[in-house]
């Protein structure tokens, strides 16, 4: 619910609030005084497009300031004003109310704000959709639109047809996803084929060869060992023959193991403790000496005796340089792009097996979105006469009783170019994401009137009703939602906005409504009364504001709707009247 609003430097107005309350507020005020400035402040909080030209003369800006409440407005809404609020990180004030601002620049840039945090445009709209509707001056020209008829069909019959219409949505992607994929593989063909037999060769290629996991890596250091190999092995022998002395020559001398063990001899032969003490420390020495003999042997048995090792290893390293030449900077990046290489392949079947096959479970897809297809037309049909039948009771009401909406669902058929034809029940038709179907209102104004298109049958006044009779029937579905109406009563008068008042009247039962309008008919209905002052500083420049009307005020504004005569008793008597019919009328909305 709207509870209050702020609007500076917008139009003529230049700054002005207004409180509201639940139940039905009208605005009033002299032509010109800038009641539509009002409206137009709730189209920029909607989200709706900057326009410069909105901005006051020589102010740099204009504000638009509105507090919204939620506990009102059913679950459904609350749940997606939750979900717009948390993904702007966006919060409410201390007292549960949320704010949002519009500020539009004259120089047209514009810039919006919710709950304290910088947002685009499109966030506000999608914040307000679910509480907010604002149904402009030519806002009523939608409804000759098919989608925007459409879509009041299938929010009527929202508990029937919203199950079924996100079924068949989900049905109709399945189907789209196969067919483009069926259409795409079938003109392909060729190249997939080609794109198949370079996998199969490159995989070929890969496979003989065999890398292993870090290959690479390790062929450069063996390597680069074996191209060291002469040096190593000398320098591996010549230590060893030095601990242990050379076993080739012994003429050469002794090693060091044989002297370590004539120095522990002799010292353990002495008689003197002080030297003999020492020969467990040369029996320790010994022992390390005999333990690096024993490795250096080791490591020079472990070194290649095949001469031709090293030009194995050359040529393995040039099969792996091959590899990552063509598909990756290493074997590790070559086994990956094998298996994507796989993974793909496996994908491009296109033989015409896979083919018969993919066509066949486009088959499938396409009859189960036919039955999808079919039993949303059906509920849809079922509800339109229910439709029909409400809105032609409540224009009964509206002074257009022997108005008759008919509600026409008939099929879309396909174009010649369509893109997602489907056949239904020997029909060609356009399988568009609302369905199958189109919706057309269609209206007999009187009695033995040929029943036309609104947009050919309906005048001003006569689509301002309908567009009224429709909303009062779709009001169950967002109960506590705002709507906003400006002169929706525009075309009409005399009973007709007696009547137009109390269906008004009726709907703020459910809604928190707010109406601007020029007929005193409507605002005696009013639960709160907002007139709309404009004055002049004498210098040219002209400035309005909002108040709201006492008791007394309001029967003088009444007056001044009535034909000018707010200065005189009649006029005022006239108004007293007005009200108090206004009172008694209610009881009956």
């Amino acid at each position: 619910m709207l509870t209050e609003i702020r609007i500076d430097g917008l139009g003529v107005i230049s700054t002005a609030t207004a409180q509201f309350h639940e139940g039905l507020t009208v605005l009033t005020g002299e032509t010109g005084a800038g009641k539509t400035m009002v409206v137009t402040s709730l189209h920029l909080l909607s989200g709706a497009r900057a326009d410069a030209g909105r901005v006051r003369l020589g102010a740099a800006r204009a504000v638009v300031e509105g507090r919204f409440t939620v506990d009102e407005v059913n679950s459904t809404a609350q749940k997606q004003v939750r979900e717009v609020l948390e993904s702007a990180a966006a919060e409410a004030d201390e007292d549960g109310t949320i704010i949002a601002i519009r500020t539009v620049g004259s120089d047209g840039r514009s810039r919006a704000h919710l709950g304290g945090r910088g947002v685009p445009a499109s966030v506000l709209a999608d914040f307000t959709a679910p509480l907010l509707t604002v149904h402009g001056q030519n806002d009523q020209l939608r409804l000759q639109r098919p989608d925007q008829q459409l879509f009041a069909l299938d929010q009527f019959a929202v508990d029937s047809v919203g199950s079924l219409l996100r079924k068949y949505q989900v049905q109709r992607r399945s189907w789209l996803d196969a067919r483009t994929e069926l259409l795409e593989r079938t003109a392909r063909s060729r190249e997939l084929a080609l794109e198949a037999d370079r996998l199969k060769h490159s995989l070929s290629e890969i496979d003989a060869i065999a890398p292993e996991p870090g290959e690479d890596v390790r062929i450069v250091d063996e390597v680069r060992r074996l191209s060291d190999l002469d040096s190593l092995r000398e320098a591996a022998a010549v230590a060893h023959d030095a601990l242990a002395g050379p076993a080739d020559s012994p003429e050469d001398g002794s090693g060091a193991l044989e002297l370590l063990g004539a120095a522990r001899a002799r010292i353990e032969s002495a008689d003197d403790p002080a030297l003999t003490v020492l020969g467990p420390r040369l029996g320790e020495a010994i022992a390390v000496v005999v333990d690096l003999t024993t490795e250096l042997s080791g490591y020079l048995s472990d070194l290649p005796s095949d001469p031709g090792a090293l030009d194995s290893l050359l040529t393995r390293q040039a099969e792996l340089k091959s590899l990552t030449r063509k598909y990756a900077p290493d074997i590790d990046g070559v086994i990956a792009w094998a298996e994507d290489a796989r993974a793909r392949l496996g994908s491009l079947d296109v033989s015409e097996g896979a083919l018969a096959a993919l066509a066949a479970e486009v088959d499938i897809a396409a009859e189960r979105v036919r039955e999808a297809a079919r039993k949303l037309t059906a509920a849809r049909t079922k509800s339109a006469g229910k439709l029909a039948a409400a809105v032609s009771t409540e224009l009964g009401g509206l002074a257009m009783g022997k108005a008759k909406l008919e509600v026409v669902v008939r099929p879309v058929p396909a174009s010649p170019q369509d893109s997602a034809p489907l056949t239904v029940d020997g029909q060609e038709l356009h399988a568009g994401s609302t369905g199958v179907d189109e919706v057309e209102f269609r209206l007999s104004a009187h009695s033995g009137a040929q029943s036309l298109p609104l947009s050919k049958s309906a005048s001003g006044g006569e689509l301002s009703r309908v567009m009224l009779a429709l909303e009062v029937v779709l009001a169950s579905s967002d109960h506590g939602a705002t709507m906003v109406f400006d002169e929706v009563d525009a075309g009409v008068g005399g009973r007709a906005a007696v009547e137009i008042g109390r269906r008004l009247a009726r709907l703020a039962r459910t809604h928190q409504v707010i109406v601007v309008t020029h007929l005193p008919q409507v605002a005696a209905f009013a639960d709160t009364h907002l007139v709309v002052d404009k004055s002049d500083d004498g210098k040219g420049k002209v400035n309005s504001g909002v108040r709201a009307l006492t008791k007394d005020e309001r029967v003088i504004e009444l007056a001044r709707m009535l034909a000018g005569l707010d200065d005189t008793e009649t006029g005022r008597a006239h108004a007293e009247e007005l009200l108090e019919t206004a009172r008694s009328e209610r009881t009956l909305a």
